[in-house]
């Protein structure tokens, strides 16, 4: 179905059609109309499915031909993350530039001086993080009595991040009247008891089987020792000319480590993680985004919220501890019916990690093992016979057991040991891997 068949406004169809886009994706397809009648929405839909612009295009439109008040803030979407209210807080200013609305993000880690100087200016849309709206309803610089709209986005990672009590206190702040749109990747026990407070009879849609990643995504399992997965990602960087990777640690140490590594590997790299500063984060995001840098490593506070446009590659250097947590993780590619690639750098430690990822898809991912890089048996027979397979910890979301970024093995052959950051030959020919 076409944008243009959706009951959308003139000004908001120009704002699609600059944006690149024409068919709409199947959640906003159902989506749109529903939001568009006034009903309540309880949405499921994994990430890369094109949800944001299903609740931010006919949000516009109810602004747009509802009461006018400039002074009031009349929509707010909330987000678990910063990172994900900055991406939504793009998506309304690009698909309401040619309406008069204004919009405030509001999270986090920033001035919040500046945040307040805006709102007292009027704004109509605002997107935030439930912790820092709450700090500017305690200071009286907020007031959400005329909300019209309100969007909860990815509900079930705010309630995992432990949300649930500072969004019920912002509720109570909100006018009774109002419309509520829900989305959410899966529709947990917890996730229906919020709904169930939040909605009022509300639609349910869902567009994507829960623990099923987004179609287009390649995913291979590269099967190698745990000390010479840099030296694998580096090489496969370089031999293939990959130029926009994302890489995924379980930990903040082992993402710095490892994004210092590649760098002297000869890889422009930067590390994304919760110690960083917000202004790192957002520098680091617009340079991969840009193409400024070339591998971006990251942890878990990734995996959900970062649109980055047609990414190519995302790599597990290490697979996450709860199967679920891959599926978002790979979703950041093969986004809005792109194509993507998913490697997996897999040690005999991780074993089990993989089986809980295969049998949440159901399905067996394709195993390529690298020249040069095949696992030793000798590690394997020892991990089998000491019973030392990777498993999860007691806490879902526990810091989990480093990886060891390590010095390649001198003890075997393979390729060159830095392809990518120096120059290779390939058909007679040099090619520059950064």
């Amino acid at each position: 179905m076409l944008f243009n068949q959706l009951g959308l406004s003139a000004e908001l169809l120009r704002a699609v059609d600059e944006q690149g886009y024409e068919k709409a994706t199947p959640i906003q397809q159902q989506a749109i109309p529903l939001i568009l009648a006034g009903r309540d929405l309880l949405a499921g839909a994994q990430t890369g499915t094109g949800k944001t612009a299903g609740f931010t295009l006919p949000l516009l439109h109810r602004l747009q031909h509802g009461t006018e008040n400039r002074r009031s803030v009349r929509a707010l979407v909330l987000t678990p993350t910063r990172e994900l209210a900055a991406q939504v807080g793009e998506s309304v200013r690009d698909y309401g530039s040619h309406l008069p609305f204004r919009t405030a993000v509001i999270y986090g880690g920033v001035s919040i001086n500046t945040q307040i100087d805006k709102l007292r200016k009027g704004v109509d849309v605002i997107v935030a993080t439930p912790g820092r709206l709450l700090d500017h309803l305690q200071k009286g610089t907020v007031d959400l009595r005329a909300i019209e709209v309100l969007v909860l986005d990815e509900a079930d990672r705010m309630l995992d991040m432990g949300f649930i009590r500072d969004i019920k206190k912002i509720m109570k702040v909100l006018p009774k009247k109002r419309q509520n749109l829900l989305f959410s990747a899966t529709f947990s026990k917890d996730i229906r008891q919020l709904a169930a407070e939040l909605l009022n009879s509300p639609t349910e849609i869902q567009v994507a089987v829960n623990g099923k990643p987004a179609e287009g995504i390649d995913q291979v399992v590269y099967p190698v020792d745990k000390d010479r997965k840099r030296e694998l990602l580096s090489y496969r960087i370089g031999r293939e000319d990959w130029r926009q990777v994302l890489v995924f640690m379980r930990t903040k140490h082992g993402a710095n480590r490892l994004a210092k590594q590649l760098e002297e590997d000869g890889l422009t790299c930067a590390a994304i993680h919760g110690n960083k500063s917000q202004s790192a984060r957002i520098r680091a995001l617009q340079d991969f985004k840009s193409g400024k840098i070339r591998v971006l490593v990251a942890t878990d506070v990734a995996a959900r919220g970062l649109d980055i446009e047609k990414l190519p590659h995302v790599v597990n250097f290490e697979l996450p501890f709860v199967a679920e947590d891959y599926v978002h993780r790979i979703g950041r590619t093969a986004r809005a019916g792109n194509q993507g690639h998913a490697i997996s750098l897999v040690c005999v430690d991780e074993k089990n990690l993989l089986a809980d990822i295969e049998k949440l898809l159901q399905t067996n991912i394709r195993k390529e093992v690298v020249d040069g890089f095949e696992p030793d048996p000798r590690i394997k027979a020892e991990a089998i016979s000491r019973g030392r397979g990777q498993q999860r910890p007691q806490k879902k979301r526990g810091a989990g057991q480093q990886t060891r970024g390590g010095q390649p093995n001198s003890r075997r052959s393979g390729p060159p040991k830095k392809p990518a950051g120096g120059r290779r030959r390939s058909s007679g020919r040099q090619r520059r891997a950064s």
